[in-house]
């Protein structure tokens, strides 16, 4: 007796037993499931690289002015969004954005949002105040005049009263002037009327005059010093005032100012809020953009958030905008990750119900018997119970991909009970026992049968399936690999449950059915004959007259969809986990199964389109010597040849949108004498750029704008100065290996001379997982079928004495995985974190329904003494269970195309037809494979059936005719 027989023995024997130990270790497993979390950040797919490596240095040691930020981007759109009214409109849905608790307590500064409206109520403060500093300035001269042609009075009167002079000048003026100026002014007179040289006289000119004012004047150079800062710390509601104050032309006015600056001032950030077709000079736009900054401390490295403040935050963002004059679309990380969240959960939804609906009605039309059904839906449910409560105990997170799991375990499930079950049928019908209690040992024997028969097949499946998904552990990508593992227990859960727990509750509830007087023998499916079995049986006919020419049309199909694997794209981009908006069918839905709404996909095309994406950069890190004397010209032609890359962004007029260090020294050299003065000192041959005394330029950087000068140039605790950093921003829909590519170009201009510059950023790094996820299709695929291949081999070389028959088994299931890679062509699938699997799963699950009828054919081969016999028995009879199970298979795929996850949808789709090839491979192709094996590698004693057929084929009659 094989350990199968045993094993089978043992559960049909001590069936209570079994049913005991199984529940125990359910509830137990099961318990690890209220420890499963969600997650959905893109950064648990990216690997250890050196441009990750470099990311996370500039996270770390720059942007200290902007660290853990994160930004949202509202688009603003209109008939004309930069009239004087809809500016007004703006600012007033800021005002609302700052009053509310939500957003406000996330904000990062006072001052976080920032639009064209702001900038044209800032410039207009600004300008109104410069004019009332340029009047009092006017009227400050026109006392000084008048205290001069006092003077000259003066010193030619000299017995005119000094005093009364000043009278005359005070009375006239709008300055204060007090007793104390009234004295500087005698003394000045005195001066005046002594002064024995024109030096003196000067002297005593300007102490009669500058003197006097000397406080006004102070007053004044501050004043003009804080203008800006003033403006730019206007409130919202002196914004709006400042605005309504003025008439449409003078807003207009103001409009064109501000988006005619140029350079590296506060102009350019006005061009870059406006649309990138925007026509510079226009008083008019269709859109515009606002900029939210919110201070958060759960940003990923490639810009996502997961932090349920900013999360909510960007929703009340989203929801004040309702209801207003003019549209808001709102785009942020935040929201990215409520929706990402959100399609995982309504998938969970829509597709768990849905799955379990087909399921029920496969097995009604399989089945016919309620309490089988019922068995095959409990075992499934103890099967996620293990699956589940596994991932709680191993600290394994809920992410985009585990939504497939619950789908794979149903199919794989009610595979293996549709399997067991139906053998069961066949052995009750054959042994020809009758229900009630005198044959009430049937039903343990038969299931001890079906359970023998099954059993090495199905430990093989499994065997099988496993290698397939731990295949995915040769991948880089860590939730590839947690999705290999998971699913690997899952399958075994399901031999486990299917294989003991599931017979043994069978046995248990049929024998108590019948001893009440239920007929519990049922005919299994396909095999009663008809036209259903003649339909199975086309495979097994054709291996019986025309084996080689399934094969030949076989190859022909499979040469076109080699063709087709080789053409297959690969994708990885955040764009590929944004659900579109469901169909309208989906919002009549009842709750909680109505979906929400998304936007973030039509949303982040619009951005793209018209606008500069603020989350879309790449950085350039240089390191090494940054204050040797030639740093700076390198950084400056790096900038000139990412300036030229088609990636690179370019705001209206062409310039391109890139920041670095040059460009904030340049800035601040603008507005501050000091650091303009050390710049320009280090700047030898004129040309704008430092090329000598750089630590002396980055330590007065340091001092004066510290902030700006943490953002891209670093500095350590010790005072050395260690790395600088370029950003540039790249189109929003700009091809990952487009900006790989020529940001790697841009940092190769700086690389070298002591210095070492690396392109990093979300783009690039993404761009790394897609090209692992074509390695991982590649290496899965070739370890899961060299795997299978041996374990194949080395099995049925061990229990049929052939390891030939093992590649005969594998080779229908290699054809289908090129079936499938072309059909991914025909279809515009592209290689994703889900489909990228799909070649181990089609060698792991196709290679279950070959087994199957081997195994079969290979029984029926031994009992039945005839080729023919066994091949249409093995056909149909488990190709009627294969038939079951491939359409519970792929019915619960199926549902997958209702997922609100892209990727889910594209998996459901390639998985349904991964199984339907394997199914068409094992009923049509192997068994020509299996017939022309027996015929040259088979038993001797077949070969009399195989001139017999030839006899057949020819006219001629069988021997002893």
């Amino acid at each position: 007796m094989s350990r199968i027989e045993r094993l089978a023995a043992l559960v049909t024997q001590h069936s209570k037993v079994a049913i005991a130990v199984m529940l125990v270790l359910t509830v137990a497993i099961g318990a690890g499931a209220q420890g499963v979390s969600q997650a959905s950040s893109l950064d648990q797919f990216q690997t250890d690289s050196t441009a990750s490596e470099k990311l996370a240095y500039v996270n770390e040691h720059f942007q200290s002015g902007s660290s853990n930020t994160t930004t949202v981007q509202v688009v603003v759109r209109g008939d004309d969004v930069v009239s004087k009214q809809a500016l007004v409109n703006t600012l007033q849905y800021e005002r609302a954005l700052y009053r509310n608790d939500t957003v406000a307590k996330t904000l990062a500064s006072e001052n976080a949002i920032v639009g064209i409206a702001n900038v044209v109520a800032i410039g207009a403060i600004q300008a109104e105040e410069a004019r009332e500093l340029r009047a009092r300035a006017a009227r400050l001269n026109a006392t000084a005049e008048a205290l001069y042609g006092e003077l000259a009075y003066l010193r030619q009167h000299p017995n005119a009263s000094a005093a009364a002079s000043f009278e005359s000048v005070r009375a006239n003026t709008s300055a204060e002037l007090n007793r104390t100026d009234a004295a500087i002014f005698q003394r000045a007179t005195d001066q005046l009327r002594n002064a024995s040289t024109r030096a003196e006289a000067e002297a005593a000119f300007t102490l009669g005059t500058r003197g006097v004012l000397a406080e006004e004047y102070r007053e004044l150079q501050t004043a003009q010093a804080d203008l800006r800062a003033s403006a730019q710390n206007a409130t919202i509601d002196e914004q709006i005032a400042q605005l309504r104050s003025m008439n449409s032309s003078e807003v207009d006015a103001v409009l064109t100012t501000v988006l005619n600056s140029t350079g590296d001032n506060g102009g350019m950030s006005a061009l870059a809020l406006m649309p990138t077709n925007y026509e510079q000079g226009s008083t008019s736009a269709n859109a515009t953009m606002l900029v939210v900054t919110q201070h958060a401390e759960n940003v990923t490295g490639t810009g996502q958030v997961t932090s349920d403040s900013i999360v909510n935050a960007q929703l009340a963002i989203q929801e004040l905008a309702d209801d207003r004059p003019l549209e808001y679309l709102v785009f942020g990380a935040g929201i990215v990750t409520e929706e990402i969240n959100a399609s995982m959960t309504d998938s969970l939804l829509i597709v768990g119900p849905l799955a379990i609906l087909f399921v029920l009605v496969a097995l009604a039309v399989a089945y016919r018997d309620v309490v089988d059904i019922v068995l095959g839906l409990f075992g499934i449910g103890a099967v996620l119970a293990w699956t589940f409560g596994f991932m709680g105990w191993a600290g394994i997170a809920f992410n985009q991909l585990f939504i497939a799991v619950p789908v794979l375990l149903i199919g794989l499930s009610i595979d293996y009970a549709i399997h067991i079950f139906m053998r069961h049928r066949e052995e009750r019908a054959g042994s020809g026992a009758n229900g009630g209690d005198g044959n009430a040992d049937a039903v343990r024997k038969s299931m001890r049968v079906a359970l023998s028969g099954v059993g090495v097949a199905l430990v093989w499946v499994t065997a099988t399936t496993v290698i397939g998904f731990l295949s995915n552990l040769t991948s880089p990508v860590p939730p590839i690999q947690e999705f290999g593992v998971v699913s690997s227990v899952g399958i075994v859960a399901a031999l486990a449950v299917f294989g003991v727990l599931i017979p043994a509750m069978k046995v248990e509830i049929d024998e108590f059915l019948e001893a009440r007087g239920y007929d519990r023998e049922m005919r299994a499916f396909g095999t009663g004959g008809g036209r259903f079995s003649g339909v199975l049986a086309v495979g097994s006919t054709a291996a019986r007259k025309a084996p080689v020419v399934v094969l030949v049309l076989t190859l022909v199909v499979t040469s076109a969809g080699a063709y087709g694997a080789t053409q297959v794209d690969t994708s990885f981009s955040q764009e590929d986990f944004l659900a579109e908006e469901p169909p309208d069918w989906m919002n009549d839905l009842p709750e909680p199964f109505d979906p929400g709404e998304y936007t973030v996909k039509q949303n982040l095309e619009y951005v793209n389109e018209h606008f500069v994406r603020e989350d879309s950069q790449a950085q350039i890190l240089i390191q090494g010597n940054v204050t040797g004397e030639n740093t700076l010209e390198r950084v400056q032609n790096a900038r000139r040849v990412a300036a030229n890359q088609s990636v690179t962004q370019n705001l209206t007029g062409g310039d391109a949108l890139i920041r670095g260090p040059l460009s904030t020294m340049r800035q601040v050299a603008a507005t501050n004498q000091s650091f303009n003065a050390t710049f320009s000192a280090a700047d030898t041959d004129g040309d704008g750029v430092p090329d000598r005394n750089l630590e002396a330029v980055y330590d007065s950087l340091y001092e004066v704008a510290p902030e700006q000068a943490r953002s891209y140039v670093h500095r350590t605790d010790a005072g050395d100065y260690e790395a600088l950093r370029m950003v540039v921003s790249v189109e929003g829909g700009a091809s990952g290996d487009a900006v790989t590519e020529q940001m790697r170009t841009v940092a190769a201009v700086v690389d070298g001379g002591g210095l070492n510059a690396t392109a990093t950023g979300s783009a690039i790094l993404n761009n790394i997982v897609q090209k692992q996820l074509l390695d991982t299709v590649v290496q899965s695929l070739l370890i899961t079928l060299v795997a299978v291949f041996a374990f194949l081999m080395v099995t049925y070389r061990i229990t049929d004495g052939s390891a030939t028959l093992g590649a005969v088994t594998l080779l229908p299931v290699v054809l289908s995985v090129a079936w499938i890679l072309g059909t991914m062509y025909l279809l515009g699938i592209p290689f994703n974190v889900l489909t990228g699997m799909i070649t181990s799963l089609t060698v792991g699950l196709g290679v279950a329904y070959s087994i199957h009828l081997s195994e079969r054919y290979m029984q029926e081969l031994e009992r039945q003494s005839s080729v023919w016999n066994a091949m249409q028995t093995a056909v149909t009879g488990t190709g009627g269970a294969l038939l079951g199970s491939a359409a519970t298979t792929v019915g619960g795929f199926g549902v997958l195309v209702f997922a609100i996850l892209p990727p889910l949808q594209q998996f459901g789709i390639i998985t349904g037809l991964t199984i339907i090839y394997a199914f068409l491979a094992s009923v049509l192709v192997l068994p020509s494979l299996l017939v022309l094996w027996t015929k040259y590698l088979g038993p001797e004693w077949t070969n009399d059936d195989f001139e017999d057929a030839s006899a057949d084929a020819t006219g001629r009659g069988h021997p002893g005719e």
